[in-house]
């Protein structure tokens, strides 16, 4: 078995790394900087244009896209090390390079499914990141983790024009308070009655300025409004009328959109993961050796050695397992890799909350605090239990698969 990265995945790595070195950590505190005076806080920070020029310029713009004609051409077990290299700066580096949710999966969706025209319109300046935009499917009134649920309604107008009507209430509808949102993919019932539960939903397009569109409110995560990606907002649509064109792919192909948009993003959220707990090991290693208490320094302290120990035996168990499934969405394809990308998605959040808990634990009141980014990484590894689905919900679906097995 060859665990070595291949020649282009390694140099790239190289070349990302030293982006990181000289040009994301260093930003870090810039961009807090820089937002504390903007006029409005979902303004973006100029570092953040400056980071996106630079990496554009270095050739570190649009990894995550498989597909040579819009992205890198990278493979998921290419694009795996350098997602892992950006979580360690979640809020600022995966930005920079253009390999932001949401609109990776929107990117995905649009040169998946989308025509021609809405390829024009909307994929090639997401691509050229001089726009952004949202995913409206979760909603505050039905329990989304079943995305059969869904109540916003996207009906036919009975005017005679040919358009749609579309009528519900999102929230936590990430990057949607950032002024460059300038679009959304908003998932609803166009065949609310039909017989196959999972045929009713389809996806259309939203420009932002449509009338009837109301950003209504920016949701809190942990008490963080997450100002870098764009916040997580309320959303109303009241009787909102789009073209019948703005249709992505088919009427009754939501669903099916929905789940081929999340693998990929379940697997760039794990990679991601992986190196916001490299950041804490690191942290929790340079605060070890740097604090004495009762006489000798928290580094010779037994406790300390076996959170550092443990965490260091599960990020390497961690990695392994997300490079495995890398391969077998390569390989096999998403619907192949379906067990493994469950077992991430249950296992890697798990795993880094709980070091990122031990990394805020040796940091003592430093670790709550804005001096260290522990807490705001402990906020959004703990909020990646719950998005893209639950635990539960990948726990139920892995077990129904090992048990038939034996039926």
């Amino acid at each position: 078995m060859d665990f070595a990265f291949d020649a282009r995945t390694e140099e790239l790595r190289q070349k990302l790394l030293a982006f990181m070195d000289e040009y994301v950590y260093p930003a870090e505190a810039v961009a807090e900087e820089q937002r504390a005076r903007l006029a409005s806080p979902w303004d973006t920070p100029a570092v953040v244009g400056e980071l996106k020029a630079e990496a554009r310029r270095q050739g570190l713009w649009n990894l995550f896209l498989p597909d040579s004609e819009y992205g890198a051409g990278l493979t998921n077990l290419q694009y795996a090390p350098l997602a892992e290299i950006t979580g360690r700066s979640p809020h600022l580096a995966p930005t920079a390079l253009n390999c932001a949710a949401p609109d990776t999966g929107n990117m995905e969706v649009l040169a998946q499914f989308g025509d021609e025209q809405q390829k024009k319109q909307w994929l090639e300046p997401l691509l050229a990141g001089e726009i952004r935009s949202a995913f409206a499917m979760t909603e505050p009134d039905v329990a989304s983790s079943d995305a059969t649920n869904i109540t916003t309604h996207i009906e036919r107008a009975s005017d005679g024009t040919d358009e749609y009507v579309i009528t519900g209430r999102k929230w936590y509808i990430s990057g949607a308070m950032n002024p460059d949102c300038k679009i959304f993919i908003v998932m609803g019932k166009t065949d609310p009655e039909g017989a196959d539960i999972r045929r009713q939903q389809s996806m259309v397009l939203v420009p932002r300025d449509t009338p009837g569109l109301e950003v209504r409110r920016a949701m809190q995560v942990y008490g963080y409004e997450d100002h870098s990606h764009g916040g997580h907002a309320e959303v109303v649509f009241d009787h909102v009328r789009v073209p019948v064109s703005n249709l992505v792919g088919e009427e009754g192909g939501g669903f099916a959109i929905a789940q081929a948009r999340l693998g990929p993003g379940r697997i760039h959220h794990c990679m991601r993961l992986i190196g916001m707990a490299e950041r804490a090991i690191e942290l929790m290693c340079r605060r070890a050796v740097s604090r004495t208490a009762f006489g000798k320094p928290l580094a010779q302290q037994g406790v300390v050695q076996n959170w550092i120990a443990d965490a260091r035996v599960a990020v390497e168990q961690l990695r392994l397992l997300v490079l495995k499934t890398a391969w077998m969405m390569d390989t096999v394809g998403n619907k192949g890799a379906h067990t493994e990308i469950q077992a991430i998605k249950i296992a890697t959040p798990r795993t880094v909350v709980d070091i990122l808990d031990k990394a805020v634990q040796l940091h003592g009141a430093g670790g709550v605090s804005q001096d260290f980014p522990l807490a705001e990484l402990w906020a959004s590894a703990r909020t990646l239990k719950l998005a893209d689905g639950p635990d539960e919900v990948h726990q139920r679906s892995l077990a129904r698969q090992e048990i038939k097995k034996y039926v």
